[in-house]
């Protein structure tokens, strides 16, 4: 069983797109706030492909979802919210998104960072794993090791805007398919649901969508006596 830290913590995530943080791991999350960790959130694109709608306006779209995202934030006492704004459906784990992510942790300077699996493809038998998910991944974990913590890497970064080398203490890796830690967030399953809801333009018709959230409890509960999971795989660098 993880224990959590002894002292409070900043932990930063850093995901593609608005509604990422709470759908995998928005319990979690809100169980570090409540333990008193600060979070912080960077989503890396705009976001504004997230309708099948051919009239909705991109841009519209955007502004729209940056509200949602900082709404859902909210409900889960995130202290900040930040947005890249590369456009959805077109991330790439180049050095030129690495040197962003570079910045971005030595500027937050984490002590924990958390992101996604750029591993993780399939998920389950009839879905396909978003590519700007697994982009961000990738491109996260490629910034932390080895160019963050390495004055090496980018020291235009230090020269100019006297950003130094960092590296997180830890890195949680979110719906990762290979998880070595199993976290019982039951009790925050209810404000998980809640700041979903605030992604009213990505969830479809709410009351559908909070069954569907609440059945998606372990095999050994069930719905009268639900228990919930959120899996990481976690990084502890020594």
């Amino acid at each position: 069983m993880w224990q959590e830290w002894d002292s409070p913590q900043n932990i930063l995530v850093i995901l593609a797109h608005p509604d990422d943080p709470e759908f995998f791991c928005g319990a979690t999350i809100a169980r570090w706030t409540k333990s008193g960790h600060q979070v912080s959130y960077w989503l890396l694109t705009c976001g504004e492909k997230g309708s099948q709608d051919p009239e909705f306006d991109p841009q519209e779209l955007c502004n729209n979802r940056f509200d949602e995202q900082r709404s859902a934030a909210a409900k889960l006492g995130v202290f900040r919210v930040n947005f890249l704004g590369y456009p959805d459906g077109g991330l790439q784990p180049n050095l030129e998104l690495r040197k962003e992510i570079t910045r971005i942790i030595r500027i937050e300077k984490p002590d924990i960072l958390v992101t996604c699996d750029p591993t993780y493809f399939f998920a389950g038998e009839n879905r396909i794993n978003h590519p700007d998910h697994r982009a961000a991944g990738q491109a996260v974990v490629e910034a932390v090791f080895p160019a963050a913590g390495n004055p090496l890497y980018y020291p235009e970064l230090m020269r100019d805007e006297n950003l130094l080398p960092h590296t997180p203490k830890e890195v949680w890796i979110s719906i990762s398919q290979q998880p070595n830690l199993i976290l019982d967030v039951t009790d925050f399953w209810d404000v998980k649901i809640q700041a979903l809801c605030e992604h009213s333009s990505q969830i479809g018709e709410q009351e559908a969508f909070i069954s569907r959230m609440r059945s998606r409890f372990t095999q050994d509960s069930s719905l009268e006596k639900p228990r919930y999971e959120e899996v990481f795989r976690r990084i502890v660098f020594a």
